[in-house]
């Protein structure tokens, strides 16, 4: 019996060796560039240039001298949290960057970065037997009950060590493997989008596909305080198609509600999304591609925005028809963020086989 092939989508001991370094650089929002050079060193050999713009955000250029531009997104943020006050006994206060759960955070362990380097702390949590509450209710986690310790005991510690008002902070769980080919980590929420981006940059490679537009490979920066980073490459770029790739909610696990999220599973494909900014006929080009070449796929809805860095580049400029492939996940915004192994290489594919698909000529009119 002749041997199953494997498929040139799969993920690679290469391309794995290059996700695990990029899921455990701390990437926090406003201070994407240490993640961002790892991808820029990665995708360099896949594309004929790259450039960065003022705040961060990454582009590899493939065919910089054609007309016609198209576009694949993801974003390069994670959700930290900034120092706001060092108390006179060295506990360290915070405030939100981005959606971060408070809930979450008690016994984590995190990774301070000041101006000596990274520095290890822990969020403190009094012992259950010691927590007092409104009668019988415990008291929960709130951003401002919250803090760090660092290990210092006065103020003038914490800050000999480098830590400042205003230094990021990101929790130090990383990239790990568990059953059934899924993958585990924080900030899935997008760096996956960044590993799927490049990937695609090297099959086009690698296989010595002539695409007949400039390809634009974008790592934007600051999607997760309202997609600021698109909004400024948008407009610098001024694309003709864009496709951006990000994460979706896995509605099958319990407190989700699938009468409002709607029903998507990990392990049974990227999940196309049907909204305003979703131009249709992209989208159309976008399915036919996954039917043809039999990539499982879901079906998503918004009522409005969708809330992704797609957003920003419909609306860019005169309009940009641009179409959003989502990749299942779930415990969005955990350390623990979960996803399938078999999303992540059909949402390659079908991002691939999208653009080879694609042309200058393609009617992407509504009339």
């Amino acid at each position: 019996m002749a041997k199953n092939k494997k498929s040139p989508f799969g993920i690679s001991d290469q391309s794995k060796e290059f996700l695990k370094t990029y899921m455990n650089t701390a990437s926090p929002i406003g201070l994407e560039f240490n993640g961002q050079k790892v991808w820029l060193n990665y995708i360099k050999k896949y594309v004929d240039t790259t450039f960065t713009d003022p705040y961060g955000t990454a582009v590899g250029v493939i065919n910089p001298d054609k007309k016609f531009k198209v576009v694949i997104e993801a974003h390069a943020d994670e959700i930290s949290w900034f120092v706001n006050y060092i108390n006179p006994e060295g506990l360290i206060y915070l405030k939100r960057n981005g959606g971060v759960d408070q809930q979450i955070a008690p016994s984590q362990r995190v990774i301070i970065h000041g101006k000596k380097g990274p520095v290890k702390a822990v969020f403190g949590w009094p012992a259950i037997h010691t927590r007092s509450g409104n009668g019988d209710k415990e008291n929960q986690p709130k951003v401002e009950t919250l803090f760090l310790d660092c290990g210092a005991r006065n103020k003038k510690e914490v800050e000999d060590l480098g830590i400042h008002v205003g230094a990021a902070c990101t929790y130090s769980e990383g990239y790990d493997e568990i059953a059934y080919d899924n993958l585990i980590g924080r900030a899935f929420d997008n760096r996956i989008g960044g590993f799927m981006i490049a990937e695609v940059a090297r099959l086009l490679k690698e296989n010595k596909k002539d695409l007949p537009y400039s390809l634009y490979v974008v790592n934007a920066v600051q999607e997760e305080i309202g997609l600021r980073g698109a909004e400024m490459i948008a407009r610098r770029i001024k694309p003709d198609v864009a496709i951006v790739t990000d994460v979706t909610h896995d509605s099958t696990t319990p407190m989700i509600n699938k009468n409002k999220e709607g029903e998507c599973v990990c392990g049974k494909g990227p999940a196309l999304t049907y909204g305003p900014a979703v131009h249709n006929k992209l989208l159309a080009v976008i399915e036919e591609t996954a039917i043809k070449n039999k990539i499982p796929y879901q079906l998503s809805a918004v009522s409005r925005s969708t809330g992704t860095d797609t957003d920003s580049f419909a609306y860019a400029n005169d309009g940009c028809p641009s179409a959003l492939i989502s990749i299942p996940l779930r415990y969005m915004h955990t350390t623990v963020e979960m996803i399938n192994k078999a999303d992540v290489e059909n949402t390659i594919k079908l991002m691939y086989e999208s653009l080879l698909a694609l042309t200058p000529k393609t009617n992407l009119s509504y009339f």
